[in-house]
């Protein structure tokens, strides 16, 4: 039955889930001609579109509390969400009610006709709708897939910031990273500041900003940024920032997305004037879930990170590198994710593995990961298997463990953090 104005927003959460039988649906014609319908095009607000591999949602977050510390009003949509629905739209710094969310849904339905809609769709017109509703002074829109074909560039961004570009979704962007550089351009626009904050860009992405004539910053050509004892440097072209703050994110690749996004600020100065003492704020005091976010539990250290692709990997593995050796790691990914190098990467750094499978589409088989593990060169002896996620937390919670790691996907983190939260 369909949902109405008084429906929880569990129960239209679950009907569009239902509406839609493919999860990824790419392309942009559907859903803009149901904003238009709308009135949500263009947006009154400047906006930031934010797209990249890895690193994107940290961006957004050191964007969105840098803007805030300067005093503008921001609406910020991410995904996915780890807990709640609520998390992936962002009004002037706090997450929309359900009945916002729901009352959007209820505008969607009745303006879209017979046009087909995916879940991300929905979800993306809806933070649209609020914004349109909400007197706001810049809005940061995050990628959720690719960027040329995802709903989010529905929008004509005010300027834009690609991270990090590695190999990931091979199945809809491409098998090389230069194929999927050029997806991610998609988000620019000719005549409007872009941002790439990948230390080796693609040529493809250079490419394409010339063919469009997009002003395009480089990373290592026209900004970059070099770490001290505990401050870093930022310097761009007739600019040099000195002594700023690490961010309160973790992992010295956030550094690598601190510039970026500094490089974007100064950009649109003109436009959003933003503060040194701002900029400092905002680095101090940012925060995102699930990357490197660290949970203590009595005795226990849990460090719970959703990276979920070899790139991504190899940055929490130069982090634990840092670190305790882990006493067990809880493990899950999806079976279309390239996972061998990714458990390479971290199997030194770890003493046992607690596998389990996420029960959720392209979710990976506990046999498979298993094997997996295995031809990682980590010891059957060193695996235990559980029927699911809350099960291996669960199991480990009262033992003697003191450093437990959660990694491989944004479901294990979810899962597992939903389990230690109600604790």
């Amino acid at each position: 039955m369909k949902p109405t104005s008084h429906s929880s927003l569990q129960a239209w959460i679950d009907w569009l889930v239902s509406l839609h039988a493919e999860e990824i649906d790419l392309g942009i014609e559907r859903v803009k001609s149901v904003a238009e319908i709308m009135g949500l095009l263009p947006m009154a607000p400047t906006v930031i579109s934010v797209a990249g591999t890895n690193g994107k949602g940290s961006s957004v977050a050191m964007l969105n509390a840098i803007y805030q510390a300067a005093g503008f009003r921001t609406g910020v949509f991410t995904s996915p969400h780890l807990l709640r629905f609520n998390e992936r739209i962002l009004l002037a710094g706090h997450e929309a009610t359900d009945q916002q969310i729901v009352d959007a849904f209820c505008a969607i339905e009745a303006a879209r006709g017979q046009v087909k809609l995916t879940y991300f769709e929905f979800s993306t017109l809806a933070a649209l709708w609020l914004f349109a509703k909400h007197s706001l002074d810049v809005v940061i829109l995050e990628v959720g897939l690719g960027g040329r074909l995802d709903a989010v560039n529905l929008v004509d961004a005010d300027a834009s910031l690609i991270t990090a570009i590695d190999v990931d979704h091979q199945d809809w962007l491409g098998s090389d990273r230069s194929q999927i550089a050029v997806e991610k351009a998609g988000i620019m626009r000719s005549g409007r500041p872009s941002v790439c904050s990948d230390a080796d860009a693609p040529t493809t992405l250079l490419y394409y900003a010339e063919q469009y004539q997009v002003p395009l910053q480089l990373l290592g050509r026209d900004f970059g940024y070099v770490e001290n004892d505990q401050a870093w440097s930022f310097g761009s072209e007739g600019s040099v920032r000195d002594g700023l703050p690490m961010p309160a994110l973790k992992g010295r690749f956030q550094l690598q997305n601190a510039a970026g996004v500094l490089a974007l600020i100064e950009q649109l100065q003109a436009r959003l004037p933003v503060s040194e003492a701002a900029m400092h704020m905002g680095l101090e005091t940012v925060t995102h879930a699930g990357r490197l976010q660290s949970i203590e539990r009595g005795a226990q250290h849990w460090l719970v990170d959703v990276a979920h692709n070899p790139q991504a990997a190899m940055e929490l593995a130069r982090f634990l590198d840092t670190q305790p050796i882990m006493d067990v790691a809880i493990f899950s990914v999806l079976a279309d994710k390239d996972a061998l190098p990714m458990v390479q990467a971290v199997a030194p750094y770890v003493k046992k593995w607690a596998i389990a499978d996420l029960a959720v589409p392209r979710a990976m088989s506990l046999e498979n990961l298993k094997a997996l593990l295995l031809r990682a060169g980590v010891s059957a002896n060193n695996i235990v298997e559980y029927s699911d996620i809350s099960e291996a937390v669960a199991a480990h919670h009262d033992e003697p463990w003191e450093r437990m790691l959660v990694w491989g996907s944004f479901f294990t983190v979810s899962q597992a953090l939903a389990c230690l939260n109600h604790d």
